[in-house]
């Protein structure tokens, strides 16, 4: 079964250099990835969810999706829903603890978004983050496609 975590750097007003080195991370472009195959993508300490392609490629024809309701509180690592394909149903975990925002509502007209546009369009949730330091934890683009190449090569 396929997992989907998510996390992103936060802000630290002590060390400059970090700070410079998050604003990078944080540009249009860039996402955090959790093991478990979530990313997330944080502008002004709001973070947008979504599971990465491999994950969704992994999936097949994704068929249903199941979101938490709005003002849910989530610990990093925590369950908020579960992605259901014609081969799978899978969780999803949140990379960091936050609480929902909003929800993407196309996706239950339409949960075929995630295998469209997994990174883009087919996004999960939006969530206030509280504790930006769990964003340290997880992997950038680079690193997150080579261990989905070293896994797929075994």
């Amino acid at each position: 079964m396929l997992r989907y975590t998510l996390c992103s750097k936060g802000w630290s007003l002590r060390h400059p250099s970090r700070i410079l080195q998050t604003y990078r991370n944080f540009s249009s472009g860039n996402r955090k990835y959790a093991t478990t195959h979530e990313w997330i993508k944080v502008e002004d300490n709001v973070g947008t969810v979504g599971i990465s392609k491999h994950a969704a490629e992994e999936l097949g024809e994704v068929v249903y999706v199941d979101l938490p309701e709005k003002g849910l509180d989530l610990e990093a690592k925590s369950t908020f829903g579960a992605v259901e394909s014609v081969k799978a149903a899978s969780d999803v975990y949140s990379p960091v603890s936050g609480q929902v925002l909003d929800i993407n509502s196309k996706l239950q007209e339409d949960p075929s978004l995630i295998n469209k546009d997994s990174l883009g369009e087919g996004w999960l949730i939006k969530l206030k983050i509280q504790n930006p330091k769990e964003l340290d934890q997880l992997m950038d683009e680079v690193a997150y496609l080579e261990t989905t190449q070293e896994k797929s090569s075994h």
